[in-house]
């Protein structure tokens, strides 16, 4: 537990920079953080470790944006580059996700998708993101969702105020 903690809060100084966010708690296998500066407030988890290789440490982030008047906007940092064509396939139990991919990020394609993402996850286990990188490798990405509806709740409640 103590080991996930240290590794979410590096995560989470490498997402923004250093003192602008404060932890909200780590509830399992997620976390929760706040932003004030932006504002904006998230729920995060690293990937699972794997034999493969990476070029990043992925992880998956459900956050909150008041200003802006998002909420639950899921984003996942992928372990490596993504192939030219970007194709991205998250699974949740028996539902897959087609999302919109970057270099190495991928996101729901719109609101509505992340909705029922957010509802999938409160209600999985376990998540995948698959894909193929620049190198014509198809890779995995695993995701426990142990303590995910907690982490999101705290997010959502500590920007409530924003």
């Amino acid at each position: 537990m103590k080991r996930l903690a240290l590794a979410l809060a590096a995560m989470a100084t490498l997402a923004s920079p250093a003192l602008a966010r404060s932890s909200l708690g780590v509830f399992d296998d997620w976390g929760a953080f706040r932003d004030p500066r932006q504002p904006r407030c998230y729920a995060i988890a690293k990937g699972e470790r794997s034999e493969g290789a990476r070029e990043f440490t992925p992880y998956a982030t459900i956050a909150t944006w008041p200003r802006r008047q998002v909420r639950n906007q899921v984003h996942l940092r992928l372990s490596r580059r993504l192939a030219a064509d970007g194709k991205v396939v998250l699974r949740l139990g028996g539902d897959t996700y087609d999302l919109t991919a970057g270099e190495a990020d991928a996101w729901a394609q719109d609101r509505r998708m992340d909705a029922a993402i957010v509802a999938a996850m409160r209600a999985g286990s376990r998540m995948s993101v698959s894909a193929t990188d620049r190198g014509g490798n198809r890779f995995t990405d695993r995701y426990s969702l142990a303590g995910v509806a907690t982490a999101i709740d705290a997010a959502t409640i500590a920007c409530a105020r924003d």
